[in-house]
C-alpha cells in the first residue's frame, strides 16, 4: 500500500504564493504519475496539475501560467508551487498518485490540505 502525506496549505492573501508538498511512502512501488486535485464547497473535484514518470506535465486551464508542478524522484515527493493566487483557488487540495504495487495499478489519495485565499 502507498501512503500520501500533504503539507503546505494555509491562508494567503490574493496575489500571494504557497507551495504544497506531497510525499509518497509504503510498499515498494513505481509511480506512473502524481498530481493535485482540488475541491471547493459545492463543486466537483477537479484536476489541477499532474506530472508523469517521464516528467511531462499537464495543467488545468484556470491555473496554467500561475502554478508549477515538479517532483523529486529520490524523495518520492511532488510539489505544487502556486503563484498569483486568487480567491477562486480556495479549496481543499488533494495529492493523488497512480502507482504500481506488486504488479497492480491503483489510485491513492492523500487526506487533503486546505488552501484559503482571502484578504
Amino acid at each position: 500500500q502507498v501512503q500520501l502525506v500533504e503539507s503546505g496549505g494555509g491562508l494567503v492573501q490574493p496575489g500571494g504564493s504557497l507551495r504544497l508538498s506531497c510525499a509518497a511512502s509504503g510498499s515498494p512501488f513505481s509511480i506512473n504519475y502524481m498530481g493535485w486535485y482540488r475541491q471547493a464547497p459545492g463543486k466537483q473535484r477537479e484536476l489541477v496539475a499532474r506530472i508523469n514518470s517521464g516528467g511531462s506535465t499537464n495543467y488545468a486551464a484556470s491555473v496554467k501560467g500561475r502554478f508549477t508542478i515538479s517532483r523529486d524522484n529520490a524523495k518520492n515527493t511532488v510539489y505544487l508551487q502556486m503563484n498569483s493566487l486568487k480567491p477562486e483557488d480556495t479549496a481543499v487540495y488533494y495529492c493523488n498518485t497512480f502507482a504500481v504495487v506488486s504488479g497492480t495499478k491503483t489510485d491513492y489519495w492523500g487526506q487533503g490540505t486546505q488552501v484559503t485565499v482571502s484578504s
